[in-house]
């Protein structure tokens, strides 16, 4: 197989030994159709020199990399599931294919499936992926990355010719295997196995595993269990203040959705937010709201204690509490700085930072200001020109945005903010969306005609802006 010479294989995970996995079979499809392969990400680890065929063998077959795995692991753990224990998750539908090194910064990345055939976990469920699944998962992962959020990276998205039974699509609707790109797939419900099992070795020994692969910071720590903790927690504040700049809801923020790793990943039923409403739900079996935009980091907050929970007999309660108590600050020192990155804005550092956050974020709920729109207009401070040009200029005059634009203006402009405003991105006339009727005439396009242009354009309209906004946090950062 020609694969690069940046192609670093490290298996690791099956080094837990046992009691972390069931080795499994992947299922047999019928076709593999190759629909989607991501090459800027294949390329980070040396796979970018696949031919089409290869590629197939190894992402819709499932033949082993050269110096991986030589079966798929399916990954066990517990969760909670909308704040209800469950004992009997772990991989259903997916595996852990193999493990290798980032070329660029060596970290430790994961190549998992979705959709790739039933598993010890799988329950009653038929260990399958729809292909509109897999579609919105692309989209999902596509357009968090360009907005900065840390990510999981759509991989691979093969068309495996069957028809599936779903209730909450037409059926039968056509089906799909995914391999996702990640950061680890350590969960939060990975440790709560452990701990309802009590499993304290076990324990212990997942700990020293993720502070080695994932936060070897904490290795000089008095207590590097404490560290690890203190670590995570602040990754994934990160995380939900990331989501909260991108209007992103992600729907399902079980414990067994939450990585270590600060990492966002596995998209069901995500939505990007029309207009800024707390209330705003992804999931339509949501009905109490539980997982709404506005509870998003109170939810990831309740799954931090989860994890606290598994540690107190590794650490001491105090630790962890100081560990979780670093939650909030983080969450606003993030939120600020990533507002102020979009907004090519320079911080201050100061609580004007935060009063300019919260009066943009007053604004945008009160008067309905499109979410995205509101960034592509006063991106740079709130300038004339811009204003002028948005089909929404009217409303940046009422009582609610007159102080803001008028922070806005006065903030200082982050150094170089008049390059970064003039790439192509903001020259367009409008910003680059993902609302869910888009997403819908996307896949109708698929559906009906299997018509995949709409989807190609689609990814490289969102790459544009991606590489908007990486300029964006660059000049914000100098």
């Amino acid at each position: 197989m020609p694969v690069s010479t940046s192609y670093l294989p490290d298996p690791r995970h099956d080094r837990l030994g046992a009691e972390f996995f069931d080795p499994v079979a992947p299922a047999d499809f019928p076709q593999t159709i190759l629909r989607f392969r991501n090459d800027r990400w294949a390329a980070r680890v040396g796979l970018e020199t696949l031919s089409d065929a290869e590629w197939i063998s190894h992402f819709g077959r499932f033949e082993p990399l050269p110096g991986n795995f030589p079966r798929p692991l399916a990954l066990r753990y517990h969760g909670h599931q909308f704040r209800s224990y469950n004992p009997d998750l772990g991989d259903g539908r997916g595996f852990l294919f193999a493990q290798m090194r980032d070329a660029k910064d060596g970290r430790l990345l994961d190549l998992g499936t979705k959709g790739s055939g039933k598993t010890p976990w799988s329950r009653t469920a038929d260990g399958r992926l729809t292909l509109k699944g897999g579609v919105r998962e692309i989209l999902a992962t596509e357009m968090l990355e360009a907005q900065g959020v840390y990510t999981s990276k759509t991989f691979s998205l093969i068309e495996t010719g069957e028809a599936l039974v779903r209730g909450d699509e037409p059926s039968p609707t056509r089906s799909s295997v995914m391999v996702r790109l990640s950061h680890g797939h350590v969960r939060i419900g990975t440790f709560q196995r452990l701990s309802a099992l009590d499993k304290q070795d076990d324990l212990k020994r997942l700990v020293d595993y993720c502070i080695e692969q994932y936060w070897p910071q904490a290795r000089e720590a008095a207590d590097p269990v404490a560290a690890f903790f203190a670590l995570a927690v602040g990754a994934i504040a990160d995380m939900a203040a990331d989501w909260w700049v991108a209007g992103f809801v992600h729907g399902v923020l079980n414990t067994d959705n939450t990585t270590i790793t600060g990492e966002s990943f596995d998209y069901g039923p995500w939505r990007f937010l029309p207009t800024l409403d707390p209330n705003f739900t992804a999931a339509y079996f949501d009905h109490s709201g539980l997982y709404a935009f506005g509870r998003q980091a109170g939810a990831l907050f309740w799954n931090c204690e989860r994890l606290a929970g598994c540690l107190l007999d590794l650490s001491s309660q105090t630790a962890l509490v100081d560990g979780l108590n670093q939650f909030q600050t983080r969450f606003w020192s993030r939120l600020a700085l990533r507002t102020h990155a979009k907004l090519a804005l320079a911080p201050s550092g100061e609580d004007a930072d935060r009063e300019l956050v919260q009066g943009f974020y007053d604004a945008l709920h009160k008067t309905g200001v499109p979410y995205e729109r509101a960034f592509f207009d006063l991106v740079g401070g709130a300038r004339a020109n811009r204003v002028a040009a948005s089909p929404h200029r009217d409303v940046y005059g009422a009582p609610e945005w007159v102080p803001i634009v008028e922070r806005l203006r006065a903030a200082r402009p982050a150094p170089g903010a008049d390059r970064a405003l003039s790439h192509a991105y903001l020259q367009r006339g409008a910003p680059s969306t993902l609302l869910i009727e888009e997403v819908e005439a996307l896949w109708a396009d698929i559906a009906n005609r299997d018509d995949w242009s709409g989807l190609h354009e689609k990814i490289e309209e969102i790459r544009l802006a991606g590489d908007c906004y990486t300029g964006l946090a660059s000049v914000s950062a100098d």
